[in-house]
C-alpha cells in the first residue's frame, strides 16, 4: 500500500493535519513514538475554548478519536530512517516495518530538557511551567522558584519579573552566568542560589519548594524550569536533505509549510516559530491544505 501522506509525529500539529486530510478523504498514516512534548504537559491555559486549561493528553486523545472518524490510521512506532525512492518516500521503523507514501509531513516537535527529578513531572502545566509566553500569567504576583541552568535560567528569571517580583533563581547545574546578567539579577533583587537541588517538594501535582544541597529550604507554590538546549527533533528530515537552521529547526515556505524538498512538509514546534499549541494547529492545517493541492495536481 502507498499512503497519500505519512505523518511522522502524532502531537498537535500532526493530528490537526491528519484531521484535515481525512476530510479530504485521503489515505493517511500517523506514525508516533508516544513520547512527544505534548504528552508531558498536564494543562495548557492559553488555548481558545479551554478557560480552565486542558492537558496535552486530553487534546491528543480527542484528536486521535476525531482523526479515526475520517479513517486515519495510527502506528505506535519510532521511525528510524526515511528515504526517497523515485516519486515515493519510504519510512523504516525500529521494528523493521516499511511504509510507503506519496507525501511526507514531519511533525516531530521539540523535547524540553528537564532535569531528571521525577517529582517535577506531575506538576508540569499545573504548578511548574516551562514557557513564559504560555504560562507566565500563572505566577502573577506569586512567589516562584526558577530551576535553571546558567544564562538560560537567568534570562528566564528576568523575563518572569513581568508577572511577579517574587522570583528566586536556583542555578541547579552551576553553569556560568554572564556578569551582565548577574548584575541585572542583583539590581532587580532576585534571590540567587548557585547550588544543586537535593529534593523537590511536592504534594501530588502541587509544587511546594526545594531543598538545596546545603539544606537550605526554599518555599514557593509555583516553579519554572529553564535549562535550554532543548532537543529539536529534525534529524529524520535531515536524512532527506531538508534545509535547517543552525539550531536544527526546519525551514518551510511560510505559505504552504513545504520544506526545501518537494513533497515534504513540516509543521509544529520542529519548524522555526514561536512554540505554541495553537500555532502548531494552524501549521498542521495549512500543511494539509497544500498537501491536498499537490495531490490534486497529479490527478
Amino acid at each position: 500500500m502507498v499512503y497519500d501522506c505519512v505523518i511522522i509525529g502524532g502531537g498537535i500539529a500532526g493530528l490537526q493535519c491528519a484531521i484535515q486530510l481525512g476530510r479530504y478523504m485521503r489515505k493517511v498514516l500517523i506514525i508516533d513514538s508516544g513520547d512527544g512534548r505534548s504528552t508531558l504537559c498536564r494543562s495548557y491555559h492559553n488555548i481558545l475554548g479551554y478557560p480552565n486549561g486542558v492537558s496535552g493528553e486530553e487534546l491528543r486523545t480527542i484528536g486521535q478519536k476525531q482523526a479515526e472518524q475520517y479513517g486515519i490510521e495510527f502506528l505506535l512506532e519510532k521511525v528510524e530512517k526515511v528515504e526517497k525512492q523515485g516519486e515515493e518516500f519510504l519510512c523504516f521503523t525500529h521494528n523493521e516495518k516499511k511504509v510507503k507514501a506519496k507525501r511526507l509531513l514531519f511533525a516531530t516537535g521539540v523535547m524540553d530538557r528537564i532535569p531528571p527529578i521525577p517529582e517535577l513531572y506531575p506538576c508540569l502545566g499545573k504548578s511548574v511551567y516551562i514557557c513564559p509566553d504560555c504560562d507566565g500569567y500563572e505566577i502573577k504576583d506569586q512567589e516562584c522558584i526558577v530551576i535553571g541552568s546558567g544564562n538560560t535560567g537567568a534570562n528566564a528569571a528576568l523575563t518572569l519579573l513581568y508577572w511577579s517580583k517574587k522570583i528566586v533563581l536556583v542555578n541547579h547545574e552551576k553553569k556560568a552566568v554572564d556578569q551582565k546578567l548577574l548584575d541585572q539579577i542583583k539590581k532587580k533583587k532576585i534571590a540567587y542560589h548557585e547550588q544543586q537541588i537535593k529534593q523537590v517538594l511536592v504534594d501530588g501535582d502541587q509544587f511546594q519548594g526545594v531543598i538545596l544541597e546545603d539544606e537550605t529550604h526554599l518555599s514557593a507554590m509555583r516553579g519554572f524550569v529553564a535549562f535550554g538546549n532543548n532537543e529539536v527533533r529534525s534529524e529524520l528530515a535531515s536524512q532527506l536533505g531538508v534545509e535547517r537552521l543552525e539550531n536544527k529547526h526546519i525551514l518551510v515556505d511560510p505559505r504552504s509549510k513545504m520544506t526545501s524538498i518537494k513533497n515534504v512538509w513540516a509543521a509544529g514546534d520542529v519548524v522555526a516559530h514561536s512554540e505554541q499549541v495553537t500555532i502548531a494547529m494552524g501549521d498542521g492545517l495549512q500543511a494539509a491544505i497544500w498537501i491536498q493541492k499537490s495531490l490534486m495536481d497529479e490527478n
